[in-house]
C-alpha cells in the first residue's frame, strides 16, 4: 500500500472509500496542521508554476486560495480579512498590474 503522509482535502477519504479501497488517516494536532498547510502551500505553488495552460493555472490558484483560507483560520482570521488586508495594501501601494520591474535605486 503506498504511503502518502500528506494533508488532503476533507472529502478525500470518502472518495477513496467509494472505490472500495482501504486507507488510513489521522487527525493532526494544531502545530502539525499549520506545518502541513505550509507544505501544501509550497506544493500547490509548485503545481501552479508548472501549469501548462490557463485552465490548469486557474485550478492551482484555486487550490492555493483554499490553503490560504485554511491558514487564515488557524491564525484566528478569515479569507475575508485576508482580502481586506490585500485590498488595503492595494489602495496604499497598488498592485502588480503595471508590470513594473524595479531595477535599481540610488543610495
Amino acid at each position: 500500500m503506498p504511503v502518502y503522509n500528506k494533508l488532503v482535502r476533507d472529502h478525500i477519504p470518502e472518495i477513496i472509500a467509494s472505490t472500495g479501497k482501504q486507507y488510513s488517516t489521522r487527525i493532526l494536532e494544531n502545530q502539525e496542521y499549520i506545518s502541513e498547510l505550509r507544505k501544501k502551500s509550497r506544493e500547490e505553488l509548485e503545481e501552479y508554476m508548472n501549469a501548462d495552460s490557463n485552465m490548469a493555472a486557474i485550478e492551482e490558484l484555486a487550490d492555493l486560495l483554499e490553503v490560504i483560507s485554511s491558514l487564515a483560520k488557524v491564525h484566528g482570521s478569515s479569507i475575508e480579512e485576508v482580502e481586506k488586508v490585500r485590498n488595503d495594501k492595494f489602495k496604499e501601494r497598488g498592485g502588480f498590474n503595471k508590470r513594473i520591474l524595479l531595477v535599481e535605486v540610488e543610495d
